[in-house]
């Protein structure tokens, strides 16, 4: 902020008022380095050398005034407040742009405040996220670290005593009034979506007020999508939290994640979004009794609606209006599938060290149940989580006594319990080396009334030692020396379906897809390598 702030004074600008300081900032004076214009419907961006600076536009809409000078600095300072703690690295300062005494404009220094403006590092475009998926896609390891970091942004993000079941249904009424006056163009498919959302609101409220009263609601990003992350030294950095609403921006943390779980699902990019649910989970909390799973279907269905309502809007005035308006309908179509129950499913894999069960697990949970399909829970990770360890730290003989071993199988046999009784689909994955140890997976399934599905994964032991030694960190703590073990046990009577692993991904990946029922998976196309991600 400038020295002599206190010697200046605002001087009102409006549309007309503005257009000088656009002038100023894009022609690049004061900077001297030439600029480039991003345009928004709410601002203005100037790319200049290592900077970029944003202005508010004056304008105003039902839901964002930004018609005076104090209104435009108020917002922005609450945008560098809101994302300077969590993008120190971009985030730089709030200053004004001046007319000084000679009559030029300047950024900061005495004078009149004609407006204000955003300093912001500026990050390549190959950076964000939205680039990245468009340009080679969300690898798993990406997709993981993104799933970390948004629950370490969550986690960071103060709580706020506010009713979540209040709040979706704020939500509900405003996309019904928004609907309501956008006439034929989506009237039938936006009323039943209304009228099934108010449904399942209400069969849903008491979960909803539960997660506010176990601290759920938080003041979150609200506007947490593709083009909103951005890759900071191999970290996904979510930035431009939204600032104008408060209510808006507070919200349940895990309707927060819905939106970017809803935009890798409508770019057909079902893999990593499970991928980040799963790493999400496993970062933000060892016990799912208050996953609030049972809410996603819900909260992914008012994100995709949302951006149906926002892409007609902006069809109105775009000069590719009619593409846009389809784009509208897909996203009110996704909207609907989201409200459809689908079928719950407990696929438990079991197979010896190297076998491949979270290979194969990794690569069809998308495939199984509702979107974006079904959690993960492994005995390797499950078990250091139990002894208080980091999943990726080595543990020693004593991590697993068969007593240890015993008290892993109940922590996962619980965890797989609790999901499926939110409505949401497991994978379990472990070796379940013998009889007793399948069946009691089974009588899960039983006990919720979900369907199952039972894999036991062979392959030859040279096969497996060659895995095992190919292996990058992971939580398995299995070597040689486990693989030779097992090559003489005997897993006893198999009921469940063998699966030969010694053939490619891909080919094991189409024995899998034939073995689980069309009913059980939601994309009934036959899994090869471009699942894996």
């Amino acid at each position: 902020m400038g020295k002599n702030r206190q010697k200046s004074h605002v001087k009102a600008s409006g549309p007309a008022a503005q257009a000088e300081v656009i002038r100023f900032l894009e022609s690049g004076a004061g900077f001297g380095d030439s600029t480039q214009r991003i345009d928004t419907h709410g601002a203005i961006i100037f790319l200049t050398g290592d900077l970029a600076l944003k202005i508010k536009r004056a304008v105003k809409y039902d839901y964002m005034d930004l018609s005076t000078v104090a209104k435009r600095h108020t917002l922005l300072d609450r945008e560098l407040e809101l994302n300077k703690s969590t993008a120190p690295s971009i985030y730089r300062s709030v200053m004004p742009i001046v007319r000084r005494k000679d009559g030029a404009l300047a950024l900061d220094g005495p004078g009149d405040v004609l407006e204000w403006v955003l300093v912001m590092n500026r990050f390549p475009a190959k950076a964000e996220l939205a680039h990245i998926a468009d340009d080679c896609g969300i690898d798993d390891a990406l997709a993981l670290k993104l799933g970390a970091s948004i629950a370490r942004y969550h986690a960071a993000s103060p709580v706020r005593n506010l009713d979540g079941a209040a709040l979706i249904e704020e939500i509900i009424d405003e996309l019904e009034r928004v609907f309501r006056s956008m006439g034929e163009a989506i009237s039938v498919e936006a009323s039943d979506f209304i009228a099934r959302s108010r449904k399942v609101w209400s069969d849903l409220s008491e979960s909803l007020h539960q997660r506010s009263r176990n601290g759920h609601i938080r003041r979150c990003h609200g506007d947490l999508h593709l083009r909103n992350i951005v890759v900071i030294g191999g970290v996904p950095t979510p930035f431009d939290a939204l600032e104008f609403n408060e209510r808006l921006g507070t919200c349940d943390t895990l309707y927060d994640l819905a939106f970017l779980l809803m935009d890798l699902d409508h770019r057909g990019m079902g893999h990593p979004a499970n991928l980040v649910l799963n790493a999400y989970f496993s970062e933000a909390c060892s016990d799912l009794t208050d996953s609030g799973l049972s809410l996603l279907p819900l909260y992914l269905s008012i994100r995709a609606a949302i951006r149906t309502m926002v892409d007609v809007q902006t069809a109105a005035v775009a000069a590719d209006g009619i593409e846009m308006m389809g784009e509208a309908r897909a996203y009110l179509m996704q909207a609907m599938d989201y409200l459809d129950p689908k079928p719950t499913v407990l696929l438990a894999i079991g197979g010896y060290s190297g076998s491949g069960k979270s290979t194969i697990a990794r690569a069809i949970a998308h495939k199984i149940g509702a979107a974006p399909g079904a959690l993960h829970i492994r005995s390797d990770v499950a078990r250091k989580t139990l002894l208080h360890h980091d999943p990726l730290t080595h543990l020693g003989a004593e991590g697993y006594t068969p007593e240890v071993t015993a008290r892993t199988y109940d922590a996962i046999r619980h965890q797989a319990r609790i999901v499926l009784g939110q409505g949401h689909s497991v994978i379990l994955d472990a070796v379940h080396g013998n009889a007793d140890a399948r069946r009691a997976a089974e009588d899960i399934a039983t006990d919720a009334g979900c369907d199952f599905v039972g894999i036991w994964l062979e392959s030859k032991t040279a096969t497996r030692l060659a895995r095992i030694s190919t292996r990058g960190p992971d939580a398995s703590d299995a070597n040689s020396t486990v693989v030779i073990r097992q090559a003489g046990a005997d897993p006893g009577a198999m009921q469940w379906h063998r699966i030969d692993t010694d053939r490619s991904l891909e080919e094991t990946l189409s024995s899998v897809s034939m073995t689980l029922n069309p009913h059980k998976i939601t994309d009934k196309q036959t899994l090869g390598e471009s699942d894996v991600g």
